[in-house]
């Protein structure tokens, strides 16, 4: 496909190609909830989420891509789809931050988020709110923000138009962690080529294959159905633009990070946890971190934003 066509598939262009299931959006809603109440608990060590100096130098690394520059102080920030807290909480230790409210729909994931706030000494609201309604008044946020959550958001413009309602003029929304259509595409070739060779890379460790889940897998059983929407960028710029938002901005990140991140995911899910040596671990969490620093540096200045497997989006209320 052209570079061109890969920068921008238009607005026109159907977001949502990801569903698995003809579900209505309360249904979509019911099933989220019930997914992350399940994986709240371990999700923080499921997906690497770090409180200390690597989350804090991930997390403002996204920040300043997102916002084009060293972000500002913000007053009051409202995160959505807030889960245990990675972005916030990071935020706040950065300084970024003063007075923070954090929704989710889950109730599972605020109270880990609460008590991940309390080991980090930081105080924070939370409140169980769908995003497409939210409980807040007119203009009371200075940013609105979220990681990787406007792909299990049934109606999209719905909830952009109460992003914009919330945010103070002059204020700035950014949304980061989106998974690309074309990039979620090209991270299936390194997933099948994982699963091919699982055996092999198993047996070369020692590894005895992963036990069946206990209970049925509720998690797994759910986690097919929970994300509903891969984007373009031209889609993410047109809700926000569609929204009244100015300066609105779309960019990518990580590729070449993200094939080697679920090449090892895959063949790690084929494991018994306790037959995978620490050795391998530290090189598959090393690995990524310095690919990642690869694209950063090299791959997403330069390359259209559609090929990356995440996109971000960013943008301002006007002052008027």
């Amino acid at each position: 496909m052209p570079a061109a066509e890969l920068a921008d598939e238009g607005p026109g262009s159907q977001a949502g190609s990801r569903p698995r299931h003809p579900l209505s959006a309360e249904e979509i809603r019911d099933v989220n909830t019930r997914y992350h109440d399940v994986a709240a608990e371990h999700y923080d060590s499921k997906w690497g989420i770090d409180f200390g100096e690597i989350g804090l130098e991930q997390v403002g690394g996204k920040v300043r891509k997102a916002l084009g520059g060293r972000p500002g102080r913000y007053e009051r920030s409202l995160e959505i789809g807030a889960g245990t807290g990675y972005f916030t909480l990071n935020m706040m230790r950065a300084g970024l931050i003063e007075r923070a409210t954090c929704t989710d729909i889950s109730p599972g994931m605020l109270e880990t988020l609460s008590g991940n706030a309390r080991r980090l000494g930081l105080e924070v609201e939370t409140v169980r709110a769908d995003a497409e309604r939210l409980p807040f008044a007119d203009g009371s946020f200075d940013l609105v923000l979220g990681h990787a959550v406007l792909h299990h958001i049934p109606d999209l413009a719905g909830a952009f138009g109460e992003f914009a309602r919330v945010l103070a003029p002059g204020g700035t929304l950014f949304f980061a962690g989106e998974p690309s259509r074309y990039g979620d595409r090209l991270a299936n070739v390194p997933k099948r080529f994982a699963g091919t060779v699982a055996p092999l890379w198993r047996r070369a460790l020692g590894a005895r294959p992963a036990p069946p889940a206990e209970g049925g897998a509720p998690e797994a059983a759910l986690e097919g159905v929970v994300d509903v929407h891969a984007f373009a960028p031209g889609e993410l710029r047109e809700l926000a633009r569609g929204a009244g938002l100015e300066q609105v901005r779309v960019g990518g990140e990580e590729l070449v990070a993200n094939w080697f991140g679920w090449t090892n995911r895959t063949l790690e899910a084929t494991a018994d946890p306790m037959d995978v040596p620490w050795a391998w671990r530290q090189y598959a969490y090393r690995g990524y971190l310095a690919l990642q620093q690869l694209d950063r540096r090299l791959l997403e200045p330069r390359l259209p934003a559609a090929i990356f497997y995440n996109l971000m989006v960013s943008a301002r209320r006007g002052t008027k």
